[in-house]
């Protein structure tokens, strides 16, 4: 099924978002990593990013908001702009991009479209168009090595229709519900973008739930189980278990009714009903802390949910992130997590670093320098070649072991976080 996508645009120029490619003096009163988290919080599909940097600095400080912002956000990012050879768009999609979008108005652009494609996949391949007649030109090649099609301009949309079978996302001007409406229900139009969702982005929610009313396909929380499903306790609710979906950490216990239900399946954020004020409660509404729904599952029993969240800020209202810090008795055991593992691993080598042991080797790796922690990385790599053809198939976990301890090392020598190694994988 085609789902519409809801993509706020934003243009960065100066290490600012302004208004767009005409008017740069115009500056957005948000920074752009906190603008990016307000369009995904609010329901944005993807984000568009165009970088209109004038030269190679700008355009690395660029790079670094585009990082931060793919780190920051939620939702698909795709990046555009300051692109004139494969290295510009390798570094938008290792800053953390989905896809990375080609100029079709640069001829330079439109010869790169094979190599690039041929390099990071046509599925992380888009092109930008400012006219029907390019995508007529070049349509075999759009067809071949792009997954989407961009439309910059808000007066091709009718002409571009039917042109590729290539989708696209269309960039739209302020227009009226019911013009929306029937663009929405061009077949090959995979998103809407422009001035219509950045003017309306605390609306994007109800927007879309007045495509699904209207039939028209959308990302919404869509669900089978109706509140009549569930086993309410005596006061007619269900406990919900809060859960943070990145460190499966126990946030909070709050309870539901069915306003409550239905509103958080409508919104995408969580509510609950407040049984000590007797009244609705948008987690968040006060204290900016919102709790963005990832997913929501029902106990066997089907009087318990779990909901798995993105945490903005504290779950709890004494300032802890989690509800849950007053322990009670605890036995000590054997960490299994793998990631936990590593984390506690680097936790000790950091220690090191700043509170030096007399007689300890990381110690002595700190003292020799990154020369000598990149030569035992090295050794140790090979290490792992010779063992993995080793009959032993023990030889290879303690060499791979060595490895991951020098690694580590390096890692705190150069301030890497385990954390920024996961988000980079999960990215890619």
């Amino acid at each position: 099924m085609n789902r519409k996508k809801f993509v706020p645009c934003m243009y960065l120029y100066q290490k600012h978002a302004v208004a767009g490619w005409e008017d740069t003096k115009t500056v957005i009163n948000m920074n752009p990593v906190k603008l990016a988290g307000f369009y995904s919080d609010n329901g944005a599909d993807e984000l568009l990013v165009f970088d209109l940097s004038a030269g190679d600095t700008e355009h690395e400080e660029a790079l670094d908001i585009i990082r931060a912002i793919c780190n920051a956000v939620e939702i698909p990012v795709i990046g555009a702009g300051h692109v004139n050879r494969m290295e510009d768009i390798k570094k938008l999609l290792y800053a953390g991009c989905k896809k990375a979008a080609l100029d079709y108005a640069l001829p330079s652009n439109i010869e790169l479209t094979r190599e690039v494609s041929a390099r990071f996949g046509r599925e992380r391949i888009a092109a930008c168009i400012e006219s029907a007649d390019s995508i007529t030109e070049h349509k075999a090649l759009l067809e071949e090595f792009v997954c989407e099609l961009i439309l910059v301009k808000d007066t091709i949309l009718k002409e571009c229709v039917g042109c590729s079978s290539v989708p696209f996302i269309a960039m739209l001007p302020e227009m009226t519900l019911d013009r929306m409406l029937d663009t929405l229900n061009y077949i090959d139009l995979s998103g809407v973008t422009g001035r219509l969702v950045n003017e309306n982005a605390k609306e994007i929610t109800a927007l879309k739930t007045l495509c699904a009313d209207k039939g028209i396909a959308v990302d919404t929380f869509d669900t089978q189980i109706t509140w009549e499903d569930f086993k309410k306790n005596t006061d007619g609710m269900v406990p919900v278990v809060v859960q943070d979906y990145k460190t499966d950490q126990v946030l909070m216990v709050a309870y539901m009714d069915q306003e409550a239900y239905e509103n958080t399946l409508r919104t995408g954020k969580m509510t609950y009903y407040s049984r000590s004020r007797g009244e609705q409660w948008l987690k968040g509404e006060t204290s900016g802390h919102f709790q963005y729904v990832k997913s929501l599952t029902a106990d066997c029993d089907m009087d318990t949910i779990l909901a798995r969240v993105s945490q903005s800020g504290c779950a709890c209202h004494t300032g802890s992130y989690s509800c849950f810090f007053n322990e009670i008795v605890r036995k000590d055991g054997k960490e299994e997590n793998p990631l936990k593992v590593f984390e506690s691993v680097l936790e000790v080598i950091k220690d090191r670093k700043v509170h030096p042991k007399e007689g300890s080797y990381t110690n002595y790796l700190f003292d020799k320098g990154i020369d000598k922690i990149l030569k035992k990385l090295g050794e140790e790599a090979t290490e792992i070649v010779i063992a993995a053809k080793n009959p032993n198939p023990n030889e290879i976990k303690y060499e791979i072991s060595d490895f991951l301890y020098h690694m580590m090392v390096l890692m705190v020598e150069r301030g890497v976080t385990w954390e920024e190694i996961t988000e980079e994988l999960a990215q890619r």
